[in-house]
């Protein structure tokens, strides 16, 4: 409740200084719309405004489980195989080092105006923070723990199963916290560049009509989803890991 509570009063303190911008510039409505006109269009549209998240809550969750089923792979076989290491530690990096946003227009020629090319896009930008925290976990065993299990005659796949994986979880669990959050961008970009459904869509379709309080309302669901993902996988981790209480 407590927590209920103190979003409720951060939701009212953004949505009054929102109103007092909106009173201390004098913007017209077409630029910087009042936070009633944005609520009234959330209310009168809802239908349409559902539709287009479902499809970008489906792109973004589908990245999710892609982005992590690869990031958990490759560094669990970076982790286990020593040579892999200094090859895909480099590949890593130039995944990054190339902007995501410049490869929008590529995933969309390559796989289409569907939901592919979307999914592709969240699922890079998830890649990569969940890789590198899951890795980071796996290396960072406490030592006497590794040394333990040398001694009791625990074998490498032993050791990694039953000790490395459960001692880096709390370090995956940060790294999907990453992942989730910057989730949403993957699929908006996605939609933005190329896309006939989706809240990206529709923002881009509302700009150009100079609905600007519908652009607004999309943003606020956008907003407001990425939220609620956040918070249910920060939840989900926390009730995973109890033995990783907060200090």
């Amino acid at each position: 409740m407590k927590a209920a509570g103190r979003a409720l009063v951060i939701l009212l303190g953004i949505l009054a200084l929102w109103q007092l911008v909106v009173w201390a510039s004098g913007a017209p409505a077409y630029i910087l719309p009042a936070p009633l006109a944005v609520g009234q269009v959330l209310v009168e549209r809802w239908a349409l405004l559902l539709h287009h998240a479902q499809v970008t809550l489906i792109e973004i969750l589908l990245g999710l489980l892609l982005g992590t089923l690869l990031g958990c792979a490759s560094a669990l076989a970076i982790a286990a195989f020593a040579p892999l290491r200094h090859w895909l530690l480099p590949l890593l990096v130039v995944s990054q080092a190339i902007p995501v946003f410049a490869l929008a227009p590529m995933l969309v020629l390559w796989l289409g105006y569907g939901i592919a090319s979307k999914v592709a896009m969240a699922t890079l930008i998830i890649y990569f923070p969940v890789t590198v925290a899951f890795l980071d976990g796996l290396r960072r065993t406490e030592p006497g723990w590794l040394d333990l299990a040398r001694v009791l005659g625990a074998g490498p796949t032993s050791t990694l199963l039953n000790l490395r994986i459960p001692a880096a979880l709390p370090a995956l669990a940060s790294g999907l916290r990453v992942a989730t959050a910057v989730a949403p961008i993957g699929a908006v970009v996605g939609e933005w560049v190329g896309s006939s459904s989706g809240l990206g869509y529709l923002m881009l379709q509302a700009n150009a009509r100079l609905q600007v309080d519908l652009m607004f309302a999309a943003l606020s669901v956008l907003a407001a989803m990425a939220l609620g993902l956040y918070f249910l996988v920060d939840r989900g981790g926390r009730r995973l890991l109890p033995w990783q209480p907060d200090s």
